[in-house]
């Protein structure tokens, strides 16, 4: 077995996902992890997968663009060298910080700067601007963090000189409180 990671980029339509798994399922492909995204009519999407060893990426990448709508797709594929048994674990200190400005530009420097000058991984963003309004969530490793009461204060210093309301939880109270129940 070998395992690709799989990018795909096209203008969003009923099907795009529909034409990449049935290509990767045709190869006898096992999907181990797919995220998807839509961007201003824009569907990005990234796969992991795992094939069997005569599957180069070649064959993937040939496979997906014979789908039904695939004109217009690009695709980006990685061969690993050693597979992934699974997803890394969500750190302990996991922290959700959403913030809110007027829309301007640099905000997202700006906070992805403060995050890196203080040795904070952003493991997850997500952006939305909506009437003129932007929004952010991020998904925080604060594990290196050694005084999360002084992170704050800084947080705080640094969201009254840049005019953003910002607030941090950590992600175990953001998930209890913000989850999704399907039944």
């Amino acid at each position: 077995m070998k395992q690709m990671v799989l990018s795909i980029l096209t203008k969003d339509r009923p099907g795009v996902i529909a034409d990449v798994t049935g290509a990767i399922f045709r190869l006898q492909g096992d999907l181990a992890d797919l995220n998807q995204s839509v961007l201003w009519g824009y569907l990005t999407m990234i796969l992991i997968v795992n094939f069997p060893d005569t599957v180069t990426k070649a064959t993937l990448a040939a496979a997906i663009a014979a789908s039904e709508g695939a004109a217009d797709f690009q695709v980006s594929v990685k061969e690993l060298a050693a597979p992934l048994t699974s997803g890394p674990p969500v750190p302990k200190e996991t922290f959700i910080m959403t913030v809110q400005a007027a829309n301007r530009g640099g905000l997202v420097y700006q906070v992805s700067r403060f995050c890196c000058e203080r040795g904070i991984n952003i493991l997850d963003l997500t952006t939305t601007l909506r009437d003129d309004r932007y929004v952010m969530a991020l998904q925080l490793d604060l594990t290196g963090i050694v005084s999360l009461a002084a992170l704050r204060e800084d947080l705080s210093a640094f969201a009254d000189t840049m005019g953003l309301s910002l607030t941090l939880q950590h992600n175990d109270l953001f998930q209890a409180t913000e989850e999704v129940r399907l039944h």
